[in-house]
């Protein structure tokens, strides 16, 4: 028991030491990925969201995961790709589809981008960020009362989102 305790020092020794016993476990793959895409270690967390994926093809947490670290890194087309992978799997899955729709809106398609914001917003209508990236695409569209509306809506459901208020403002300003 003594010599086992080290592995559980901090999660990435943990997820490490699993992933090196057990290559085929996914889910420490997956999960270890996450950990360092939040690092800062882009390139690390790739390949080990791409090994998930080859030991669970239909992983729909991981194809998202891996969406979102390749649209941080401007691979939109391989996040485009992903995002839809992700529901292919997991139909329901509002994060999914939100950040399918950011991809699509980085890429200009903003029609496509409501489309999905409305989607996640379908699967979970108190999702504060979907309603912030709608009113986002509705507003490029001009459609300023239906944006103030989004924004308003993700401030009630999170108060502190400062993106939301900054947005709010601009077009009340406008």
């Amino acid at each position: 028991t003594w010599r086992q305790t080290g592995m559980y020092a901090d999660l990435e020794t943990l997820w490490r030491v699993t992933v090196r016993r057990n290559p085929d476990a996914w889910m420490a793959h997956n999960n270890l990925g996450r950990l360092l895409a939040s690092q800062g270690k882009s390139g690390e967390a790739e390949r080990h969201y791409r090994q998930a994926l080859r030991v669970k093809p239909d992983g729909a947490r991981t194809h998202q995961n891996l969406g979102r670290l390749l649209a941080a890194r401007g691979d939109l087309d391989q996040a485009v790709y992903h995002h839809p992978q992700a529901l292919v799997y997991r139909p329901a899955y509002a994060e999914a589809h939100n950040n399918l729709g950011n991809a699509l809106l980085a890429q200009g398609k903003v029609n496509e981008a409501i489309d999905q914001y409305r989607n996640a917003l379908q699967v979970r209508p108190d999702y504060a960020e979907a309603h912030y990236n709608l009113g986002v695409g509705v507003q490029t569209l001009g459609r300023l009362d239906e944006a103030i509306h989004h924004y308003r809506r993700a401030l009630a459901l999170k108060p502190d989102y400062a993106e939301a208020h900054n947005n709010l403002g601009s077009v009340l300003k406008a």
